[in-house]
């Protein structure tokens, strides 16, 4: 499940290295360079509800392990773009492919492991979606540094489909697993039912606005780092993401912490440590603007594992139902903040992107010292 979820994560977000490159390659806009980020978040926020059904019906493990290969395909093919249109496309069929293992991911852990174990197995596997997404964007940026960005995602697609075929060689069949019915009258019955849980939206929202912010900041800090007075390739900016190395350390000790202190305690202080991180990327010195990133990352990541662990506490029976709805609201948070982001950099410049970026982590601040403390740990 750490290889799924780390090629995932490598194959996802390929392109946002290399968005400068993009925007040269094909004359377009930074906004519309960030859509071959958003382009497949938006196709894995919209399919992960259908193929959660799926999963219910058929299975967890046979859906991850055809998604995976799917998805290394469509990352490969996506090298050979001639036009802006068909890489956009491209990107699209490849988050559709990827849907498939979130959507079942979650679910998947929470049947096959005892109750206690759920939470720090929920955080190794987003350390691994870290370490994934960490060393897709080094590779894609230090392939494009010495060849060119059709290099460097064709060389995350072999990459891509390396890992889909021992992942299929690795993962045990689902000894827990019952089917469920893929009746809409349930569905509905069920949808209601998750809404109205005093916990589980404000989560899903949290997921929203946390995501939006950690992939708005990224895709526009290379944009701002290329030109002077920093003037950074794409190798050096593609280093940044090493940082994300300190969001695989953040997600296993934020999963431990929660069985010692209340989630909503550790969710407060580290989306707190987000809106700092992201306050100190407006300073003009690099040393501090990585500092500030790191911070950023490390909060980030943190948050996203005890909100997803909560998740998956509260989520009963229809696991694969709730958490595809958490993870919906998760990428579509990254898809729409995070292309929106944008208008502030071309209108406002880095200034602008900061105090955007600042509004998401505040509320979500604010929903967890007004709303998620009331659950306590239930």
């Amino acid at each position: 499940m750490a290889l799924a979820g780390f090629t995932c994560f490598f194959l996802l977000y390929g392109t946002q290295p290399i968005l400068p490159q993009l925007t040269h390659e094909f004359g377009i806009s930074p906004a519309m360079a960030s859509l071959s980020v958003s382009a497949g978040t938006a196709a894995m926020a919209f399919l992960l509800i259908p193929l959660s059904l799926v999963s219910d019906r058929y299975g967890r493990a046979s859906l991850m392990r055809w998604c995976l290969f799917g998805a290394a395909v469509f990352a490969f093919g996506s090298s050979f773009a001639p036009d802006y249109f068909v890489l956009l496309l491209s990107r699209i069929c490849l988050g559709a492919c990827i849907a498939g293992v979130p959507a079942a991911a979650m679910a998947y852990l929470g049947e096959e492991l005892a109750p206690e174990l759920r939470s720090r197995a929920m955080g190794l596997y987003i350390a691994a979606n870290a370490l994934g997404g960490m060393s897709g964007r080094l590779i894609a940026a230090l392939v494009t540094e010495y060849l060119s960005w059709r290099h460097g995602l064709a060389t995350l697609g072999i990459v891509g489909l390396l890992a889909a075929i021992g992942f299929l060689r690795l993962i045990p069949a689902g000894l827990h697993f019952f089917p469920q019915p893929m009746q809409l009258r349930p569905l509905y019955s069920d949808l209601r039912t998750i809404y109205a849980d005093p916990g589980l939206p404000w989560l899903f929202w949290t997921a929203f606005l946390i995501m939006g912010a950690f992939v708005g900041l990224y895709n526009f800090l290379g944009f701002r780092l290329s030109l002077e007075p920093y003037a950074l390739g794409p190798a050096a900016i593609g280093a940044i993401f090493l940082l994300y190395a300190l969001g695989s350390v953040s997600s296993v000790l934020a999963g431990r912490a929660t069985t010692r202190h209340p989630r909503h305690k550790i969710m407060l202080l580290m989306s707190c440590c987000m809106a700092a991180g992201i306050s100190m990327t407006w300073a003009s010195s690099l040393p501090i603007i990585i500092a500030g990133l790191a911070i950023l990352t490390f909060g980030f990541f943190a948050v996203h594992a005890v909100a997803s662990g909560w998740v998956g506490h509260r989520a009963g029976q229809r696991r694969g139902l709730v958490s595809a709805l958490y993870l919906s609201s998760y990428y579509l948070g990254g898809s729409v903040i995070g292309s929106a982001a944008g208008w502030p950099w071309e209108q406002f410049h880095w200034a602008g992107v900061v105090v955007a970026l600042l509004l998401p982590v505040l509320l979500v601040i604010a929903m967890t010292t007004l709303r998620l403390r009331r659950l306590s740990d239930s």
